[in-house]
């Protein structure tokens, strides 16, 4: 029914109304400024709407006219009549009448149309809307664009890695246009959602790749790597303090919910915008997919990249990869440990080249090859080793040192130590557990298996349970809780490596005992954050360590250190520095003729100082006051001092227990009780063994 029929009709009904008597007294259904009521006085009885034209049933207010030609009644404009016969939206003949349309009130306010100008923001400022219109629009595409090209190493980001075609885009933008043909626009809009947390994860994943490849040198491992996030908030509290890693924490946790919800809404508004632009989506999509193909057929190419990207789908390619790679490589690996070339040697053919022998394993933090060849490290550090080279020569030692390639870089020390003492490649957590929880024969448990030792670890990087201690074959593990320091924290590093070496001679070395020491001893003041790093004091003035509380003061503040490139490669160097003075004087100080030192980086420090292209080479020495013991490694092409030369053989860490064991083991024509058995004389083919296993650990890892 149109408007004119109803407006015909209005009089019966007020009629009708007489007859039935006063209507009760309710407001207005939508008051009427001055012109409705001069059309009441008019006797205009149809006059209802704010503006005073006759009935109204537009949102304009055009007045219901009818027209003596044709007898049409007419709502609105006739350009918004024709604009809502072609889309279908509220035909003339729909609108209500105007005394039905509901009064304003708290529970149902006006629409902007309903402002006293009759007008909304976007009509009053319509280029400011337009704008708006347009930049959330080009933002939403950025974002997206962003998200697919953003490569996953920090060296790669450059502004040439964002200006190509991602075919991801492409295909999103068809799959969009086939939705849009639906009756429905649910399913487009769920297909937006899920695209939106797809890149939101993305992006968090490569993020973290970012972060773990600056640091560990590797991507971030889906399958893995979880646990290391609690140990990076450990080390920022450590380095840049509580509140300060509270907020990064706290940003961290809210900039991933943030990436989420930004990319959901992202990918919904170009959604709505091709459904509304279809004919333009379309042509752009086909353009953009034209050209893709041709740049990928002609391997066109901008700032030495290809123009037509498939990044995202090779990058979730290698992750789907790498997780099936851990997976498998758990199982095969189980198997490889379960093999030891050693495993059942009898306690009396090990080691007998050491008997009587105290022999200290050492690790130092972050000691890596950079330390002894970069060009603004190396000249404090060489110079150390060669003095200290000196001082052993002069208080009747000599030394011998190699090169070894750690299984993990930048961190997880770990893995460093499993696999040099256990002889298996152990570059991931999964491996890590497997071996700890063997019966794998490890370099410290064969000590332990002679009898011949008394066995005990100086762990002042511990700070809570150790269970990995009794795989290491250790009759006694100091933790840090143990070896009585009274003195501040420096950065990560619970106490200096002088006092831990006190605290190892106070407890243990300066002790008598019925049989020789085999102690393993973790050196932490190298560690990361590199400030403040403590200084050489008298070896009688250390003390429970309340002397250090002013030295820590006066270092430097972790903060500034870390953050600028150059001081903290010179930190780093300082530290390496600091630990080597301290072990050197302490087996200048208190060793003797008995003493055997063996010592090494546990892997290189992080890729800010050691660089993005570092090999993960790490130094090892073997010091020793009894001549025979270095004769026995003299087929090892080691270099003579504590600073291995350039050309020095490199050998894989997890080669260097069975190399030990046979070097130190029964030799031809000894007298030791069945040198003849075949286990003595197999170590190669254990480590050889080692090799395939590693080889596909370090391929899942990458």
């Amino acid at each position: 029914m149109s408007l004119f029929t109803r407006s015909r009709q209005l009089p019966d009904r007020d009629k009708a109304d007489a007859e039935e008597g006063p209507a009760p007294d309710v407001p207005s259904a939508r008051p009427a400024p001055d012109e409705a009521a001069k059309g009441d006085a008019d006797g205009d009885a149809t006059k209802g709407a704010p503006d005073g034209d006759a009935a109204k049933g537009a949102p304009d207010g055009d007045v219901a006219k009818g027209d003596a030609d044709d007898g049409a009644a007419k709502s609105g404009t006739d350009d918004d009549v024709a604009e809502r016969d072609a889309t279908g939206d509220t035909p003339p003949d729909a609108a209500p009448p105007a005394d039905a349309i509901p009064a304003p009130t708290a529970e149902h306010p006006p629409a902007e149309a309903d402002a006293p100008d009759g007008r909304g923001w976007r009509d009053k400022y319509p280029v400011a809307a337009r704008a708006l219109a347009w930049g959330t629009t080009g933002v939403s595409v950025a974002l997206v664009v962003i998200a697919l090209l953003l490569p996953n190493q920090m060296p790669l980001i450059t502004p040439g890695a964002f200006i190509r075609i991602p075919v991801e885009a492409v295909l999103g933008a068809g799959a969009v246009l086939l939705l849009t043909q639906l009756p429905t626009p649910v399913p487009r809009r769920v297909a937006a959602v899920f695209a939106g947390v797809f890149l939101g994860l993305l992006t968090i994943l490569n993020l973290l790749d970012i972060g773990f490849n600056e640091f560990l040198g590797r991507g971030f491992n889906l399958v893995l790597d979880w646990i290391l996030l609690d140990d990076a908030q450990s080390y920022l509290e450590d380095s840049l303090g509580s509140t300060t890693a509270t907020f990064a924490v706290v940003g961290v946790v809210v900039l991933a919910v943030a990436l989420l919800a930004v990319m959901t809404l992202a990918c919904l508004r170009i959604s709505n915008v091709m459904a509304r632009n279809n004919a333009v989506a379309t042509r752009a999509t086909l353009v953009l997919g034209t050209a893709w193909i041709v740049s990928a057929a002609f391997g066109l190419q901008l700032s030495h990249l290809p123009l037509a990207s498939r990044s995202t789908v090779a990058l979730v390619e290698n992750r789907v990869d790498r997780v099936k790679a851990t997976m498998r490589d758990e199982r095969e690996f189980a198997k490889v440990a379960a093999v030891d070339s050693y495993g059942d040697t009898p306690g009396d053919q090990l080691l007998t080249g050491l008997r009587g022998k105290d022999v200290i394993f050492t690790f130092i933090e972050s000691y890596g090859r950079s330390a002894i060849e970069d060009p603004v490290i190396a000249p404090g550090v060489d110079a150390v080793l060669d003095e200290k080279t000196e001082e052993l020569r002069d208080a009747g030692y000599a030394a011998k040192s190699g090169w070894l390639t750690s299984a993990t870089y930048g961190g997880s020390s770990w893995l460093g130590h499993s696999t040099f003492l256990s002889g298996l490649w152990i570059n991931n957590q999964n491996r890590y557990r497997t071996v700890t929880a063997s019966d794998h024969l490890s370099l410290t448990r064969a000590f332990k298996r002679t009898g011949a030792w008394r066995t005990v670890g100086i762990m002042p990087g511990v700070t809570k349970e150790w269970p990995e201690g009794k795989f290491y074959g250790l009759d006694h593990v100091y933790d840090s809780r143990d070896l009585g320091y009274k003195g501040p924290k420096f950065s990560w590093s619970t106490m200096p490596d002088q006092y831990a070496l006190t605290a190892f001679e106070r407890l243990e070395h300066g002790k008598r005992h019925d049989k020789p020491l085999m102690s393993e001893i973790i050196l932490t003041s190298s560690h990361q954050p590199w400030a403040p790093i403590p200084k050489m004091i008298g070896w009688d003035e250390v003390g429970d360590g309340s002397v250090y509380g002013d030295i820590k003061k006066a270092g430097k503040d972790p903060k500034d250190v870390f953050t600028d490139s150059t001081e903290v490669r010179e930190e780093y160097g300082k530290s390496v520095q600091y630990s080597l003075n301290s072990l050197i004087d302490y087996v200048v100080k208190y060793g003797n003729k008995n003493t055997v030192l063996v010592f090494l980086g546990d892997h290189q420090p992080l890729a800010r100082v050691s660089g993005n292209h570092a090999s993960r080479d790490v130094p090892v020495a073997i010091v020793a006051h009894d001549p025979d013991v270095l004769k026995r490694i003299s087929d090892w092409g080691w270099q003579d001092g504590l600073r291995p030369g350039q050309d020095t053989p490199v050998w894989r860490m997890d080669t260097f227990r069975d190399r030990f064991l046979k070097a130190y083991g029964p030799q031809p024509g000894s007298e030791a009780p069945n040198s003849g058995s075949p286990n003595s004389g197999s170590p190669g083919s254990g480590s050889s063994g080692s090799k395939p296993s590693g080889s596909k650990a370090s391929g899942s890892s990458r």
